[in-house]
């Protein structure tokens, strides 16, 4: 598979099989991961593993925690034009190949806790940063876990980045054992997507590139 294929079939899956991945596995790609480019090589990104023996203690718990503030905003308040749409639309688009009206509340909120589970993947990682970095090393954490969901989809494993985890940041540095000034920006599902959930048949949409994207003339 060359780099073009991989960008092309990546996609974010909501609904694993319980098929294990190898922990050496998610070692080796995680290595080659840290090869990402790195403003003045600083490696900002933190990462910990939550691989098949420990999935359940995890689940465990955070059974009766209360949700926390997250440490950053996770969409700028009053998300404006043409984001807020493009937002809208891939929520509505979900639900809809999960057969889940938008009057059916319950519903919803049932398959947003879904997240909190890793959409059942056998594997999980969270990523940290040292909360006194700033947007150019947010950056380089960025294209550390674009180069590691890549080399996911080369070995023919699945993945979905999480932001909605940050919400849980508290606990979840608890668990893992994360100290103070490491802040919890996102989690990663890890595994084999299964073939038969409608909500893997989910394509987002990009805008054209006419409308983000400008070649300077003069």
């Amino acid at each position: 598979m060359d780099v073009t294929e991989a960008v092309q079939r990546r996609t974010s899956i909501r609904a694993f099989l319980d098929t294990p991945v190898d922990e050496a596995t998610i070692a080796e790609l995680l290595e080659l991961a840290a090869r990402a480019p790195s403003g003045g090589n600083v490696q900002p990104w933190r990462i910990y593993v939550i691989g098949a023996d420990t999935m359940p203690e995890f689940l465990a718990f955070l059974e009766g925690r209360q949700m926390e503030s997250p440490g950053y905003d996770i969409y700028p308040p009053g998300l404006w034009e043409p984001y807020r749409t493009n937002r809208f639309q891939l929520g509505e688009q979900m639900y809809e190949t999960l057969g889940i009206p938008r009057e059916d509340k319950a519903g919803r909120f049932g398959h947003l806790a879904r997240n909190y589970r890793f959409f059942d993947a056998p594997v999980g990682l969270f990523c940290f940063i040292d909360r006194r970095m700033g947007p150019p090393q947010w950056s380089d954490l960025g294209m550390f876990l674009q180069t590691f969901m890549l080399l996911c989809t080369e070995r023919g494993i699945d993945t979905c980045p999480q932001e909605a985890w940050a919400v849980w940041s508290e606990t979840v540095a608890e668990f893992v054992g994360a100290p103070d000034d490491e802040m919890l920006f996102c989690g990663v599902a890890i595994g084999h997507a299964d073939p038969d959930a409608p909500v893997n048949s989910l394509r987002s949409e990009r805008m054209p590139l006419e409308e983000w994207a400008t070649f300077v003339r003069r």
